[in-house]
């Protein structure tokens, strides 16, 4: 019997973070199941009660490295991890920090002459600032003035909640709008099926309309999501 591989992730079905995943691993590989659990603490449950040694499972659990709650559950969560052979952790901020840093981004959700590059500027300057400080290894975003400005009350915020918030903030009223709850259709759907779309509605990609196999080629490519799969083993044919 061959075996199979799971990816087990917090949120419950109908959360942004389980969409997006069962979306991503649909169509780069397939023979993944997604699996939520509910929360994270249900989750280092469930890693700490598998007894199940012929199957793998990949476990994405939020890396809120600043939230010291998360951290001393991250910690528990690899020590089950490091007891079991057939289990991975993938090293992840949150799904919407993976967003955030693709490459492509800002070039995706506006249209070159939308207005919103200019009235967004300031979000758009902070999250140039915020991804190049986590992905060089400098941790300290909270001291970068642009940050500090941009939210107020930085300090009282983990990496995880500043990233959904300047998610949100860049994609609002687009059809890439990512909040907790819902996540946009033209992530998950290919040029253009969007149900609610008008002929207004245009974005980076009107001219290139590319298919959701290429959307989450591309989101793999253009962002940290490469590396890791490759460092738990998982090859994605392209």
């Amino acid at each position: 019997m061959l075996s199979k591989t799971f990816l087990w992730i917090e949120d419950r079905k109908e959360k942004a973070s389980y969409i997006f995943w069962k979306n991503l691993m649909e169509q780069l590989y397939p023979e993944v199941t997604v699996e939520g659990k509910k929360n994270n603490s249900e989750l280092v449950k469930s890693v700490k009660a598998l007894k199940d040694i012929s199957n793998k499972y990949i476990i994405v659990f939020d890396n809120s490295f600043d939230n010291l709650q998360v951290v001393m559950e991250q910690k528990l969560l690899r020590s089950y991890v490091d007891g079991k052979d057939n289990v991975v952790l993938m090293d992840i901020i949150c799904f919407e920090y993976i967003l955030l840093e693709f490459k492509e981004l800002i070039k995706w959700i506006y249209a070159p002459d939308d207005e919103f590059l200019e009235k967004r500027a300031n979000a758009i300057a902070v999250r140039e600032k915020f991804v190049d400080s986590i992905n060089s290894g400098e941790l300290k975003y909270k001291d970068i003035q642009e940050i500090m400005e941009y939210d107020k009350h930085v300090q009282e915020h983990n990496v995880e909640q500043l990233a959904a918030r300047l998610l949100f903030a860049l994609t609002r009223n687009t059809g890439f709008e990512v909040s907790k709850g819902t996540i946009g259709e033209c992530w998950i759907k290919s040029c253009c099926e969007w149900n609610n779309r008008e002929e207004s509605d245009i974005c980076g990609l009107d001219d290139s309309r590319l298919s959701i196999f290429d959307k989450m080629k591309n989101i793999y490519e253009g962002t940290s999501l490469k590396e890791q799969f490759s460092k738990i083993g998982l090859e994605v044919s392209l």
